[in-house]
C-alpha cells in the first residue's frame, strides 16, 4: 500500500482529540443503541398486546416485530442521506442532526396511546415513529465511526473504533436495565419509562457531540477540492463491488443478533424456558461482557487484521447455530445465560470490534461516509424482518428453523470475509510501524 493511501486514514500519531472523539461518538451510540435497540425488547415482550391486543400470541408476535422490521427497513435511506450529508458536509453536524432525530422520535414512542385508547391508529403512529428512529439510526453509525477512525492513530484504528463499537452493548445494557426495574410497574408503564427516560441521555449526548472537532481527512478533502458532487453515484459507481461484500459481512453481525438475541428473548419467553426477569438478567450480563468484549475484538484486529478475525467468528457461527438452540432448550438458566453470552460476545460482538475500522478502509476518502453506510445500513432490511420470518419458520419447522437460519447468516459473512481483501494486513502494518517512528509525534498543547 502506497504512502498516499495510508495517509488518508488520518494523522499518523492521530489528532490530540483522538480520545475525546472516540468517547464523544460512543457515547451518541449508546443513546442511539438505547433507543433504537430498547423497542426490540419492547416488541419481543410488550407491543404485541398493547397495540395488537386483537390478535392470537403468535400473530400479535408478528405483527410487533414487522413493526420492528420496519425501523430497519427505513435504515439504509438515513445510511444514503447520512452518508451523502457526511461526505458533503462533514462527519460531525451528522452526528448532531441523527442523535436529535432519534432522541425526539423515542421520546414520542413513551407517550403513545394504545389500541384499547385510539384503536388502529395506535399502531399506525407506532410505525410511523419507528420509520423516524430507523432513518436516524441510519445516519448516526457512518459519522460516528468515521469521526472515531479518521482521528485514530494508524496503528490503533481498531483499538480506538473498538471503544466506538462497545457503546452498542453499552446501549444495550442500559435499555434492558430499564426495562428490568421497569417490568416491576405493570405492562404499559413497563414499556413507557424506558422512553420516556431517554431524554437526559439525548442531553447529555447533545452536550459531548457539540464539542468535538471535525474529521482531520474530511477537512483535508475539502482543502483539496476533492469533495465529491454525488458521493451516492460515485461510490456506487466506482465501488459497488465493496458495498455487496460490506453488505454480506454486516448481515452475519446484524441478522445473526436478530436471531440470536431479539427472536431468542421472544422464544425463551413465549415457551415458559425462563421468565421476563430472568430473560432480562441474562442479556444484561451478555450487554456487560459485551462491552469489554468489543473493545478487545477491536484491538485484536491491530494485531493480526481485520480479515483473520472476521473468518474465525463466522466460522464458529455456522456451527453454533443447533448447538445455541439446544442449550437453552434444556431451561436451565446457567445454560440459557451461557448461550446468550457466547452468542452475544463472540458471534456478534467480535464482528461489529472488526468493522469498525475494516468498513471505512475499503473505501476512498471522499465517498467513505456513503460507502460504509450503505454496506452497512442496507444489510438492517434483512435483520430487521430476521425475527418475523424467524417466528414463521419455527411454527412450521420447530425450533431447528431458526438454528439453521442462524447458521445459513454465518455461512454468508465466511463468504463475504473470505471474498473481501485485507485492509491490515502484515504488508500495512509493516509500513505504518516504518512510518510512525519515522514521524515525530505533535509536542502536546499546554495552556
Amino acid at each position: 500500500m502506497s504512502n498516499e493511501a495510508l495517509a488518508m486514514r488520518g494523522p499518523v500519531h492521530g489528532t490530540k482529540d483522538a480520545k475525546r472523539v472516540a468517547v464523544g461518538s460512543a457515547v451518541g451510540a449508546v443513546i442511539e443503541t438505547y433507543d433504537f435497540i430498547g423497542f426490540g425488547t419492547a416488541a419481543a415482550l410488550y407491543f404485541g398486546t398493547a397495540f395488537f391486543p386483537g390478535a392470537d400470541a403468535v400473530t400479535g408476535t408478528l405483527a410487533s416485530f414487522a413493526t420492528l422490521g420496519v425501523g430497519f427497513a427505513a435504515r439504509p435511506l438515513g445510511g444514503i442521506i447520512g452518508g451523502h450529508l457526511g461526505d458533503r458536509l462533514g462527519r460531525k453536524p451528522v452526528l448532531v442532526a441523527s442523535l436529535v432525530l432519534m432522541g425526539l422520535a423515542t421520546f414520542l414512542i413513551g407517550l403513545l396511546p394504545t389500541y384499547a385508547a385510539v384503536g388502529v391508529l395506535a399502531p399506525v403512529l407506532l410505525v410511523t415513529v419507528r420509520i423516524i428512529q430507523g432513518l436516524a439510526f441510519g445516519a448516526e453509525w457512518g459519522g460516528a465511526i468515521l469521526m472515531s477512525y479518521e482521528h485514530a492513530p494508524w496503528r490503533r484504528k481498531g483499538a480506538v473504533t473498538g471503544i466506538v463499537q462497545a457503546g452498542f452493548p453499552v446501549g444495550l445494557l442500559l435499555a434492558n436495565l430499564v426495562f428490568l426495574f421497569s417490568v416491576q410497574l405493570g405492562n404499559e408503564w413497563a414499556w413507557r419509562i424506558p422512553f420516556l427516560s431517554s431524554i437526559a441521555l439525548v442531553i447529555v449526548g447533545l452536550i459531548i457531540r457539540s464539542k468535538v472537532p471535525e474529521s482531520p481527512v474530511f477537512e483535508e478533502v475539502k482543502e483539496r477540492g476533492e469533495i465529491a458532487k454525488s458521493p451516492i453515484a460515485q461510490v456506487v459507481r466506482e465501488d459497488w463491488r465493496n458495498i455487496l461484500r460490506g453488505i454480506g459481512l454486516r448481515i452475519a453481525e446484524t441478522a445473526g443478533y436478530a436471531v440470536s438475541i431479539t427472536y431468542m428473548i421472544s422464544y425463551i419467553n413465549s415457551t415458559k424456558l425462563a421468565d421476563k426477569n430472568q430473560t432480562l438478567i441474562a442479556l444484561c450480563i451478555a450487554a456487560a461482557i459485551g462491552i469489554i468484549a468489543t473493545w478487545k475484538w477491536g484491538a485484536l484486529t491491530d494485531r493480526v487484521g481485520r480479515r483473520p478475525v472476521y473468518i474465525w467468528s463466522t466460522a464458529f457461527a455456522v456451527l453454533f447455530g443447533v448447538p445455541m438452540f439446544l442449550l437453552v432448550n434444556t431451561g436451565m438458566f446457567i445454560f440459557i445465560v451461557a448461550t446468550i453470552v457466547i452468542a452475544y460476545a463472540v458471534c456478534q460482538n467480535s464482528l461489529a470490534g472488526a468493522q469498525g475500522a475494516w468498513f471505512p478502509e475499503l473505501f476512498q476518502a471522499k465517498t467513505r461516509s456513503s460507502g460504509a453506510s450503505l454496506a452497512y445500513q442496507i444489510s438492517a432490511m434483512v435483520s430487521g424482518f430476521t425475527p418475523f420470518i424467524t417466528t414463521l419458520l419455527f411454527v412450521s419447522f420447530g425450533w431447528i428453523g431458526p438454528a439453521l437460519l442462524f447458521s445459513l447468516y454465518g455461512a454468508i459473512g465466511l463468504w463475504a470475509a473470505l471474498a473481501t481483501r485485507e485492509t491490515w494486513g502484515q504488508r500495512e502494518r509493516e509500513a505504518a510501524e516504518r512510518i510512525s517512528a519515522e514521524t515525530p509525534e505533535p509536542a502536546p498543547i499546554h495552556s
